[in-house]
């Protein structure tokens, strides 16, 4: 049994309430804040986050449910987003993309579903764009579309817990990769997967908020006729139809047109659009030097940009051994941009530098307890306005403490 198998077990329950949302339900916070407050170093941090032990945590919109509560439960599935809200996600992600029959479904890409689901075990593998092959020497492989069936076939599939086992002779071994921090016990009776109507219904109904993204197609656009924009106005009418309120969804999107698109055709919607700040991947870009940011901070706030959205990483640095704001950070701030962060309980254990979210930092990162450090600075210094995490508990556990709402 791992650790994080006994972490689950003995839920505390707590009273909490999201406005606008009835009835008020519980949160089930369980034992792993304070696992992490234990493991920290001595000091006024652990002395405040301590003193909220056994204190009514609320559920607040601070603490973002990474694609629900991926540390455990199968990612973008009803039972990882009724997990988000009852560890106090006042927000719940669902990633959009698109079928053969252009309905819109949850899935963080748009060719995962081979390791995010049980396709390749299932008739509907002859339909993926490329069958699985064992590794004989070299790697597994196999990619299944969304788009490679229709919305009805999909709804047969069930979540699994995201991983592949790229040295698997099987199917059955190549879809049996989850790594040993994290757990299948919650997926072995199969995760229900959803529709991007479904989620917007299920999160209604938890008294929940809204961030879907709009995800890369790995298809040709237009597709069938069906163009960019017409992909990112069906994400934003599901919304209407559903009367949805404007000021609870942050929409967001890798593509900066995407943003520019909600911005301009839809601009209640796009008040609250979040550019996801992919661009540490681009050829002479610096976190640390602001003059490689193109465009800069102050020209996205002028195309009428109010949300950026990068990596932990990109939004810290080291200071005489110290974790404190990095340029991008301050860059942002003096422009007056929103900042969230992503995204929290994602690395795994922290006892080797914390792994890619933490990369700015890992020098001085080696063990679980400074995850709260960093939130710390995140919040307190860099003033994020919210934290994407794979298990949201950790999170509202310290907003709630802290007063952020």
């Amino acid at each position: 049994m791992t650790m994080l198998y006994r972490l689950v077990a003995g839920a505390i329950l707590v009273s909490a309430t999201l406005a606008g949302a009835a009835p008020a339900a519980d949160i089930e916070l369980g034992p792993r804040p304070a696992f992490l407050i234990d493991k920290m170093a001595e000091g006024a941090l652990k002395d405040e986050l301590l003193a909220c032990d056994g204190k009514p945590v609320s559920t607040t919109l601070f603490s973002i449910g990474h694609r629900g509560a991926p540390l455990q439960f199968p990612e973008h599935t009803r039972e990882s987003y009724m997990a988000a809200a009852k560890m106090g996600a006042g927000i719940i992600e669902c990633d959009v993309t698109f079928t053969k029959n252009k309905e819109l479904v949850c899935r963080h890409a748009q060719n995962d579903l081979h390791t995010t689901t049980n396709i390749l075990a299932t008739d509907l593998a002859q339909k993926c764009t490329k069958g699985f092959t064992p590794a004989a020497g070299g790697k597994a492989s196999a990619e299944c579309r969304a788009s490679d069936i229709t919305l009805s076939e999909f709804k047969t599939l069930n979540g699994k817990m995201d991983a592949a086992n790229s040295q698997a002779e099987t199917v059955e071994d190549y879809i049996n990769g989850t790594a040993e921090w994290r757990t299948d016990l919650y997926a072995a009776a199969g995760g229900t997967v959803l529709t991007h109507r479904e989620s917007i219904a299920l999160i209604a109904s938890l008294g929940g908020k809204f961030t879907p993204e709009l995800k890369s197609p790995s298809v040709e656009m237009p597709y069938d006729g069906f163009s960019q924009a017409d992909y990112a106005q069906k994400m934003i009418d599901e919304y209407k139809d559903a009367g949805i309120p404007a000021s609870d969804v942050w929409p967001q999107s890798f593509n900066l047109d995407d943003v520019l698109y909600w911005i301009e055709n839809e601009p209640e919607f796009g008040a609250q659009a979040v550019y996801l700040d992919g661009r540490y991947s681009e050829d002479g870009f610096d976190f640390r030097k602001p003059e490689t940011f193109k465009p800069s901070m102050q020209q996205l706030a002028d195309q009428g940009v109010n949300y950026i959205a990068p990596p932990i990483w990109m939004l810290l640095t080291l200071a005489d051994g110290k974790v404190v704001p990095s340029a991008y950070a301050l860059e942002a701030k003096k422009a007056g941009l929103n900042i969230i962060a992503w995204s929290f309980e994602r690395s795994g254990p922290l006892n080797s530098g914390g792994g890619w979210y933490y990369q700015s930092v890992g020098d001085v990162i080696n063990n679980d307890g400074q995850m709260y450090e960093v939130l710390d600075v995140l919040a307190r210094q860099v003033g994020i306005v919210g934290m994407f995490s794979d298990w949201p508990a950790t999170v509202s556990y310290y907003a709630s403490c802290t007063g952020l709402k």
